[in-house]
């Protein structure tokens, strides 16, 4: 089993219409046809929408979106059309509130690495494959690649796993010059932000984005380059061999396999409440992120 463990009701605003419950985005339609993205504090792991907030998250993967956005947007143009909080709506969504484009979606989350972890290092170790992609002998867990690749993935559900794909079932899927324009675009975005996070002492070792098309066009959508969709490492800790340090959800991943909360990732029963050194700890790493990467305090 997997999803929620609470499932929110969704807030009811005059002139907005509720489209889909997220792991972490409530997503509703408002009267002009544009999309309202509301980031929550929730936060997820192992495939379960825990039932413990993370004080400030939604709105700190808002501001770094944005703030990347801007960063990016001579690269491929993004979906924001603006931060105003509908009329009517709750005072909480002030800095967690995007009014975006509507686009024709992909069904794909386009995935660039750098370096080998995670999934990818799971598929490496079996056939020194990444995604079909052939690798070089030798690499270990935290491991910078020759350079950057792209590794697709389909989209899943809430509680369902995304699963590695490769570029040529992209392009059946999506056609040949859709999936051409998905990898151009995921690989310029990720060497451009991996440079800017190299030069804040910050490695961006995998990221991942979602793409739609406003007409002919591929625009970047969704959140990017936050501490939820990207693994961000500390530099000057950076040591392959093992899994690195992180600026993420560690502490959450690490406290539910730990004894202390008592409960079986194996089992069918829903992950615990999350306590409060857990949460404070996730919450200090999220703003360092923000911190970091921006320059600016936050507040």
């Amino acid at each position: 089993m997997s999803g929620f463990v609470e499932k929110p009701e969704p807030i009811e605003v005059p002139g907005l219409v509720h489209l889909h419950t997220g792991k972490v985005r409530e997503l509703y339609r408002n009267e002009a046809g544009d999309l309202v993205m509301v980031a929550s504090d929730r936060t997820s792991a192992y495939d379960w929408v825990l039932p413990t907030e993370i004080p400030d998250k939604g709105r700190i993967l808002t501001q770094l979106s944005l703030w990347w956005f801007d960063r990016l947007s001579d690269l491929v143009p993004h979906h924001v059309i603006g931060t105003d909080v509908p009329a009517g709506a709750p005072a909480d969504w002030e800095g967690r509130t995007l009014v975006c484009k509507s686009l024709a979606m992909v069904p794909v989350e386009c995935v660039a690495r750098g370096y080998l972890t995670g999934s990818g290092l799971a598929e490496y170790d079996e056939s020194r494959t990444v995604c079909g992609l052939a690798l070089p002998e030798g690499l270990v867990d935290g491991s910078e690649l020759p350079g950057p690749i792209f590794t697709p993935a389909t989209k899943a559900a809430v509680g369902d796993h995304d699963e590695n794909v490769s570029y040529e079932e992209v392009a059946r899927q999506v056609g040949a010059e859709t999936a051409a324009q998905l990898r151009q675009a995921t690989l310029a975005v990720y060497s451009r932000a991996r440079d800017i996070a190299r030069g804040r002492g910050i490695i961006l070792a995998d990221t991942k984005f979602e793409f739609g098309f406003d007409g002919d066009t591929l625009v970047i959508a969704d959140e990017v380059l936050t501490p939820d969709s990207s693994r961000f490492w500390p530099a000057d800790l950076w040591e392959p061999g093992h899994a690195q340090p992180s600026f993420d959800k560690q502490f959450v991943r690490d406290w539910l396999t730990s004894p202390e909360s008592g409960w079986d990732r194996a089992s069918e029963q829903p992950p615990p409440a999350l306590p409060q050194h857990v949460v404070e700890a996730t919450r200090a790493k999220y703003v360092e992120a923000y911190e970091r990467l921006t320059g600016a305090t936050w507040n």
